[in-house]
């Protein structure tokens, strides 16, 4: 599992506000057309409704039977993307061994007082050898998981453990040297599980792309791989992946994003990973508006204006002169979450970082509380079919 976090991205958020670098891509900040204006006001108003509609149904209690799917039109049905209807979807990193991962699962959705909409886990890129399992996509435990939310899979083009000859190059990947160990291995598995299920996956190729050059190759040869992979998975039939590509959002590495974005056909949705780092990077305390709005507004105007957007991981560290502080930070989420156009997930990280002042788990009941509530919001509250 992924639980290292490189310490070269001192306080994203912030130094993204500070420096927000970056070539002016002309297409991707074409003015928004008469037509497309229309259809958004349209859907503001439908989300609209379908917001009033919730709030009603839960004011009724939880035992409450809401109104039947079909009375809610087709315009409150995931996309064939997995979009949401309106609002977004809620998911989270639980912290597991890859045995436990439905009870850790379950645990953390009781004390939040909810069904996580999406389950985070991270894969390596190694062979299976013995009982190892960390490169083998969809677990069991993780389908079971599946049967009644989504399924977000980081593969990472490492082998976590292992020597530096073992450890994959996009090079290596773009080439096809791993095509007939690694990568059609995966993707069978991954299509095995929608042929059986009907059910499509997140997969992410590397996130954090953005702090592995020049250690796994260059920026070129990063596209090169992510395409190869996304290639051989059409080749190959999968046709159940939602491609989501995830950066820090540190704007210090704007012009790696540029470089590293693989393009429009082969990206589905955008994630990108900001975080109130606080005394871990030696920074100010910023709020939840301040850790997305900056790297939010850039995307749009750099990367795409339309494809839909995932806060991949959130979350915060605990102040610990002012305890409460991590709980007002959460309190925070719904109201910026609603502004921030095409969002359409906030997955929460709760888990630490290395060293001093870094963890970003919930701290206590006083947080605990304060993510019920919101993750108790109508917006964050969508049809799953």
């Amino acid at each position: 599992m992924r639980f290292a976090r490189p310490f070269h991205r001192v306080d994203a958020a912030l130094r993204g506000v500070l420096a927000a670098p970056g070539r002016h891509r002309g297409p991707r900040t074409r003015p928004m057309p008469p037509r497309r204006r229309l259809l958004l006001t349209s859907a503001a108003v439908v989300c609209a409704v379908l917001i009033g509609v919730l709030t009603l149904r839960d004011a009724d209690g939880p035992g409450a039977a809401g109104p039947e799917p079909s009375a809610m039109g087709e315009r409150c049905r995931p996309t064939e993307l997995l979009e949401p209807p309106c609002g977004a979807w809620f998911g989270a990193f639980v912290p597991h061994e890859r045995a436990d991962l439905e009870q850790r699962v379950r645990a953390y959705e009781q004390r939040v007082g909810r069904r996580l909409d999406i389950v985070y886990t991270y894969h390596d890129m190694s062979l299976p050898e013995g009982t190892r399992r960390e490169g083998r996509l969809l677990t069991p435990e993780e389908q079971r998981v599946g049967e009644d939310r989504m399924l977000l899979l980081s593969w990472e083009s490492k082998w976590w453990g292992g020597t530096k000859a073992q450890q994959p190059s996009w090079k290596q990947i773009a080439d096809g040297a791993l095509d007939a160990s690694v990568i059609d291995v995966q993707a069978r598995r991954i299509k095995d599980y929608g042929e059986r299920t009907g059910k499509k996956v997140f997969l992410s190729f590397d996130l954090e792309m953005d702090t592995r050059t020049p250690d796994n190759g260059t920026p070129a040869q990063y596209v090169a791989a992510y395409r190869h992979i996304h290639d051989r998975f059409r080749e190959l039939g999968v046709d159940n992946v939602v491609w989501t590509w995830i950066i820090t959002g540190y704007l210090g590495h704007a012009d790696l994003f540029e470089r590293m974005y693989p393009g429009d056909r082969y990206v589905d949705w955008i994630g990108y990973n900001q975080y109130n780092y606080y005394r871990c990077h030696d920074t100010d305390w910023l709020s939840f508006a301040r850790t997305q709005r900056a790297t939010h507004a850039w995307i749009r105007a750099h990367i795409s204006d339309d494809k839909p957007l995932m806060l991949s991981e959130f979350g915060t560290a605990v102040d610990a002169a002012r305890p409460e502080r991590q709980a007002e930070w959460y309190a925070q989420v719904p109201e910026v979450l609603k502004e921030l156009e095409g969002v359409k997930a906030a997955l929460q990280w709760n888990h630490r970082d290395p060293g001093p002042h870094c963890n970003l788990a919930l701290a206590d009941d006083t947080a605990w509380e304060s993510l019920r509530e919101v993750v108790a919001d109508p917006y964050l509250n969508q049809p799953s079919t």
